[in-house]
């Protein structure tokens, strides 16, 4: 359905990796910090390392006002719900679970596709989307009777990742001219500002000094996240279909379970290593090269 370039499979390697990684390590982050402080003070050191990107790539900072109104609705769907809900969700979930919700988006970009935008998929398509949706399902499994007892936390990473499925699809038709990366700063610098605020208004009171192994997630979080991936991210969105863009990620949560079971002592099952086999069945239904008539 896409054939990648070199630059965009090393991007992909880069995003699942880093992502991937990044669950347990928010769920360090925030087990003795509030959430929402830890995510803003993270952005707030991570716009300095995305600035000196634009500078170094010589990308324009300027993006005109007539186009300000999109870039509040994208920073809307692809950051502002997305970052704010699921560092919640985090909170009260496993870092193995939240990843998993979190990473449902690509069943709901399929079905947002095809539903708003008339985006037909291939019955290969579809078969990648069931493929996902199978593998979350294994990857649930033995969740289910701990998920129900916190509704919370599982209502805002499936909000969350809806969210993001639908800033996906809003990512691939948008229609401003400026590069990514300069997207990506005023998306930032925008949910940044917001969340400073709800950090203020619901968590002033517990602000403290972060620990040792919180400064260590904010750091990654930071530099990798905000200062590289997210951009890396949504240049992909912008540029692959919504479907090819979403499926080709799965295996971030495969690497979210199975990264929180090394350091965090998360239990593993049969499940699991049979969802790694349908991720990369989910992966491959949308990057390999269809067989020519």
């Amino acid at each position: 359905m896409h054939s990648l370039s070199r630059q965009q499979l090393l991007a992909l390697v880069c995003i699942t990796c880093v992502w991937g990684l990044n669950w347990p390590i928010m769920k360090i982050g925030v087990t003795d910090h509030p959430p929402l402080t830890f995510r803003v003070i993270s952005m707030w050191l991570g716009l300095p390392v995305l600035a000196l990107g634009l500078m170094a790539m010589k990308a324009p900072f300027r993006i005109a006002r007539a186009h300000w109104r999109e870039l509040a609705w994208l920073t809307l769907f692809n950051m502002l719900i997305w970052h704010t809900l699921m560092i919640i969700a985090v909170k009260s979930l496993t870092s193995g679970r939240a990843a998993i919700l979190g990473y449902s988006m690509p069943i709901f970009s399929a079905l947002l596709g095809a539903l708003l935008f008339g985006h037909r998929l291939t019955l290969r398509g579809w078969g990648g989307v069931a493929a996902a949706a199978l593998g979350v399902c294994l990857l649930l499994w033995h969740e289910i009777s701990n998920l129900a007892g916190k509704p919370v936390g599982v209502l805002l990473a499936l909000v969350s990742a809806l969210a993001w499925a639908l800033g996906t699809q809003l990512m691939r038709r948008t229609t401003l001219t400026v590069p990514t990366v300069t997207i990506t700063f005023w998306m930032t610098l925008m949910t940044t500002l917001a969340m400073t605020v709800l950090a203020f208004w619901f968590e002033g009171p517990q602000w403290k000094t972060p620990s040792a192994a919180t400064w260590g997630a904010i750091a990654y979080n930071a530099v990798l996240i905000f200062g590289l991936v997210q951009a890396l991210w949504l240049s992909l969105a912008r540029h692959l279909t919504p479907v090819a863009s979403t499926l080709s990620v799965m295996l971030i949560p495969v690497i979210g379970v199975f990264s929180g079971a090394l350091w965090l002592g998360e239990v593993l099952h049969w499940q699991d290593y049979a969802a790694v086999g349908l991720m990369m069945l989910a992966i491959a239904s949308v990057l390999l090269p269809a067989r020519a008539r």
